[in-house]
């Protein structure tokens, strides 16, 4: 709905009600994805597009009806062999098209989506049509179950939209969550095998990725595939200048003094999601000598997960890998990391509801 938001501003402003379309699961190929919208005026103006043509017509029509009714209708439009005058898409796919009517009491939720300087989950109720937003710990629209909050703010973390079904009958809930936020970073310092690796896992995971190093015969892209970018520089002046924030995982991979203490210093004291550190024992141990003597606190110490990720017992980069993706993973969710069949704690960790 955000690349609407210069247009519905004046909207918004005057008090208007009007339709919105929006694109909740796409199947096969289609031009659109989830997400995309179009909105339809009372006075009949139409903003956005689904599909570049191929449904407009249909769409708009179900808008009229809606703005009309009031009664939020979700449709889906094909290809279809039978009826040729059907509205559908040429390229074969599917899209399943959810219609709501917005009004003013709807406008404090896009005050937060359209507006809101915060990362912010749109949360829509494809049984009640209600339309909600979970910004930080707060719900603005009204009440949600607490596994819908769960869901929505896991789906924030990590920049991800989409189609869910949330709990069991008879209070299952299918919602179609859409956020509003870049994807969390990992910066990894060192560009070394095992960087390959994390890099890999770290992507599959939803993270932006960075591979820092001041060497450029290592720094390469070719060597970093999975890498979102490659940034040759010495790591701490590097994330000294660029963008974090409280999302933000680092991890250290070089095990050398000459890079490790200075980024080490720098980054255990911001206030960013994951920090970790890979080496031995006595690496460990003679980098948290060094950290104390360059002025950390126990309190900044305690924050470094080193040495990096869990006890898996594995040997090679992408044993490696996995095992720290697991620890972050698991600071990040809150999970024990004992297994769950020696365990009787509930599966998905549920926040209380908001």
């Amino acid at each position: 709905m955000r690349e609407l938001a210069a247009e519905l501003k004046a909207w918004h402003a005057a008090g208007r009600s009007f339709a919105v379309a929006t694109i909740v699961d796409v199947t096969g190929s289609a031009p659109r994805p989830a997400g995309a919208t179009m909105a339809v005026g009372a006075d009949g103006t139409v903003l956005g597009s689904l599909s570049g043509g191929c449904v407009e017509g249909a769409v708009y029509e179900l808008c009229r009806e809606v703005l009309e009714s009031g009664r939020a209708v979700r449709e889906t439009f094909g290809y279809s062999e039978s009826d040729p005058f059907a509205a559908g898409l040429t390229c074969g796919g599917a899209l399943d098209v959810f219609v709501q009517r917005i009004t003013a009491d709807d406008h404090a939720v896009l005050d937060a989506v359209l507006y809101g300087p915060e990362p912010v989950a749109l949360v829509r109720d494809l049984g009640t049509g209600r339309l909600l937003a979970l910004a930080g710990d707060e719900v603005i629209g009204g009440p949600l179950p607490a596994e819908v909050v769960a869901e929505a703010a896991a789906m924030l973390d990590t920049g991800a939209t989409g189609l869910r079904v949330v709990g069991c009958e008879p209070a299952e809930v299918t919602v179609f969550v859409e956020s509003f936020t870049p994807p969390p970073r990992m910066i990894i310092v060192g560009a070394i095998d095992f960087a390959a690796a994390v890099a890999s896992i770290g992507r599959f995971l939803g993270y932006h990725v960075t591979v820092c190093d001041a060497r450029p015969v290592f720094a390469t892209a070719a060597r970093f595939p999975d890498a979102d970018e490659v940034v040759v520089e010495w790591p701490n002046r590097y994330l000294a200048q660029t963008r974090i924030d409280s999302r933000t995982v680092v991890c250290v991979l070089t095990h050398d003094p000459k890079f490790d203490i200075p980024v080490l210093e720098l980054v255990l004291r911001l206030p960013i999601a994951y920090v970790g550190a890979l080496g031995s024992r006595r690496a460990d141990r003679d980098r948290r000598e060094h950290l104390r003597a360059a002025g950390l606190t126990d309190t900044e110490l305690a924050r470094l997960h080193s040495p990096i990720g869990l006890n898996l017992g594995g040997r090679t980069p992408a044993e490696t890998a996995v095992a720290i993706a697991a620890e972050i993973v698991a600071h990040r969710r809150g999970g024990t990391t004992r297994p769950l069949s020696a365990t009787d704690d509930p599966i998905h960790a549920v926040r209380p509801a908001v």
